[in-house]
């Protein structure tokens, strides 16, 4: 036998061993005879590197590392899922299931678990793993090729003499309970820092730039989704799901299917009590509509799909003890009570503080120093006290007491009446102008990359800043001499920075961190004075609230805040130093002024909110829902209920390509 000829029967070996072993759980050889199959490749391949396939078991090693990393558009949007909290909206998700097919039949639905990891997709080109990226934000995701090619039940070519010409793979990695208290173990002897619960491993760990790192973490991965696809033809999820098994990716072993309502309560409660004896985390149940052929006809939501749902399990709770309740301070002065706790796991977390919120929550659960109380993760993230366990409380606790000053700058406290919270009266308190900083740099305003807490933190007690006025004045030297600061990473920030100089104004506005002004609201006041910042300053009340959807409070809070001296020479300081608006033109002439779009299936030319923001320059408005006042429907692939909506209210269709045309004639 000739040396390429075993070099391609090894690596065609040893991928099908592991078929066996990371898909069917069933080894069909050792381990020890397994390394000694894979040394013998690794010898013959560098030997002979020409005859190195990108699919042999040796390259999952990683390639060099990345500076950063790519972003990848998805074909199709990786959507989040609509939840069920109880076993109530279970049952009004299958009344509304049968109420949209217009049927009294019991629908087939799938259930599996769902699993508290990192969604990514994976893509193939005939075959062969082409490129794999994170789910980001649904719309676009991360390049994280080099990462997955490591973990070892991901196949690097599909097990088929037929593949599919593209197909497109949706899974979520994981760290299962045994390797990841291994691997803590392993970091504490190394003094390095432990992880603190799995997802967090997972996710740290699939976005290394060194791909090295990377393999040496233990991940896993179960696969459940379809993307875009073009080759072969399925009729619903579950043959889809032994399809999977076939091709060589690992599917859950707990994945059921069966009818109807009682179905979704028996499988729920099945998981729920199997939760503790599982080997890895899950925070709730997925429900399918099994057939594709229903799917299609449900549809999506703007942000989920209408024919799946998340039951959320109930949250896991623990006892343990308050040792103290400390105040923190937001970036509008208000005081939030924070229950320290002794440490304890709650879900495989370590938790050691919980909100509780403002003055009244604490007095409605009489929450005291000293007290034992009973906690729990809310839709397991956020930890909050549910009751204090009163048989275990000592006489000599003392009831809570609001701080009559501010913790940080020892400023007036007011509660202003019709409202919960307790403000800092002091508008230099410093950990309102930290909380200001951070709220300025954020990706939903300024978007300033690198410029993290601690770093303005750092720049702050270096009196290198005072406010985020002061940021347009830095330099490369002054950031890099700062603790734990390069001058590669002063030059990227400096660059991120002089970037947010030329933006838009409804980022600014709500970089400003006006009371009771959002994103949305920031948006609409741009619209409205298109994109000049004096029209804004100088707008009267009565302007302000011939906006749609600008009130009183909205208004007041407007004037108020371009009132005061200080902020307007921080906003002057800013203009001075750089920062221009791009103006916004809405055409009023247009046939589209005051018009409703609404974008349904997947656009291939441009994503949804591009789309949004197109339409808006000619006066028009988007929205999420087919109604009578809908005067437009763009329809891309897979279009589902609202297209079918459309037709039964005779709304204009148009296509992506007649949109695109449509557009261009304006």
């Amino acid at each position: 036998m000739s040396v390429k000829n075993r070099i391609q029967e090894l690596q065609e070996i040893l991928n099908k061993h592991n078929i066996s072993y990371y898909v069917y759980d069933e080894p069909t050889i050792s381990d020890y005879e397994y390394d000694l199959l894979l040394k013998e490749l690794e010898s013959l391949e560098k030997k002979h590197p020409e005859f190195i396939a990108d699919n042999s078991p040796t390259q999952r090693v990683g390639g060099q590392p990345l500076s950063s990393f790519q972003t990848i558009k998805h074909t199709i949007p990786m959507l989040s899922l609509a939840n069920a909290m109880n076993q109530n909206e279970l049952e009004a998700f299958d009344v509304q299931i049968k109420k949209f097919l217009n049927t009294n039949e019991k629908i087939e639905y799938i259930g599996e678990p769902k699993l508290d990891g990192l969604a990514v997709e994976l893509v193939y080109k005939n075959g062969i793993f082409s490129y794999g990226s994170t789910r980001g934000d649904g719309i676009n995701g991360e390049n994280i090729t080099e990462n997955l090619k490591t973990i070892k039940g991901i196949p690097l070519k599909l097990n088929s003499n037929n593949p599919p010409r593209t197909l497109e793979i949706r899974g979520e990695v994981y760290i299962n309970h045994q390797d990841f208290k291994r691997l803590n173990k392993e970091r504490l002897k190394n003094n390095d820092k432990i992880f603190a619960n799995p997802r967090n491993c997972a996710a740290g760990s699939l976005r290394q730039l060194d791909p090295k790192i990377t393999s040496s973490r233990p991940l896993k991965i179960f696969c459940y989704g379809l993307g875009s696809y073009d080759g072969f033809e399925l009729e619903n999820q579950k043959q889809f799901l032994d399809q999977l098994k076939k091709w060589g990716f690992p599917v859950n072993s707990h994945i059921q299917l069966g009818f109807g309502y009682n179905f979704l309560k028996k499988y729920y409660n099945h998981i729920e009590n199997l939760r503790s004896e599982l080997l890895y985390d899950i925070d709730g149940v997925v429900f399918k509509v099994n057939s594709f052929y229903n799917q299609n006809i449900l549809g999506n939501r703007s942000k989920s799909p209408r024919w799946a749902i998340a039951g959320k399990l109930k949250a896991q709770q623990a006892v343990t003890k308050v040792l103290d309740i400390d105040i923190s301070v937001g970036r509008l002065g208000a005081l939030t009570p924070v229950a320290k706790l002794e440490p304890i796991s709650v879900g495989g977390v370590i938790i050691s503080n919980a909100t509780l919120h403002n003055e009244d929550e604490v007095i409605k659960k009489d929450v005291r120093i000293g007290d034992y109380v009973l906690i729990q993760r809310a839709g397991d993230v956020i930890p909050e006290i549910v009751k204090i366990i009163i048989e275990k409380r000592d006489h000599n606790n003392e009831q809570f007491k609001m701080p009559s000053y501010c913790p940080v700058c020892n400023g007036d406290v007011l509660r202003i009446p019709g409202e919960a919270e307790y403000k800092c009266q002091n508008k230099y308190c410093m950990a309102k102008i930290k909380g200001s900083i951070q709220h300025y740099v954020s990706k939903p305003c300024m978007n300033i990359d690198g410029l993290g807490e601690k770093i303005i933190a750092l720049l702050l007690d270096n009196k290198l800043i005072s406010n985020f006025s002061d940021l347009y004045n830095l330099n490369i030297e002054q950031i890099a001499s700062l603790d734990r600061m390069g001058t590669k990473s002063a030059e990227n920030i400096i660059t991120a920075i002089n970037d947010s100089k030329k933006s838009s104004l409804d980022n600014f506005i709500n970089g400003l961190g006006i009371s009771h002004i959002g994103q949305n609201a920031s948006k609409k006041l741009s619209n409205h004075f298109k994109g000049d910042i004096h029209l804004l300053i100088n707008a009267t009340k009565e302007e302000l609230l011939d906006i749609n959807e600008v009130g009183d409070i909205m208004a007041d809070s407007l004037i108020n805040y371009f009132s005061d001296e200080e902020n307007m020479k921080t906003i002057y300081r800013c203009i001075d130093s750089g920062l221009h608006f791009e103006s916004v033109n809405i055409n009023t002439e247009t046939s589209l002024f005051n018009k409703t779009f609404v974008f349904t299936g997947h656009l291939e030319s441009m994503s949804r909110s591009e789309a949004s923001k197109l339409i808006e320059k000619f006066g028009a408005k988007s929205s999420s829902s087919v109604s009578k006042k809908t005067h437009f429907v763009v329809a891309g692939k897979k279009a589902g209920s609202k297209l079918k909506k459309a037709k039964d209210l005779g709304i204009k269709i148009f296509n992506e390509n007649k949109f695109i045309e449509f557009i261009n004639q304006l």
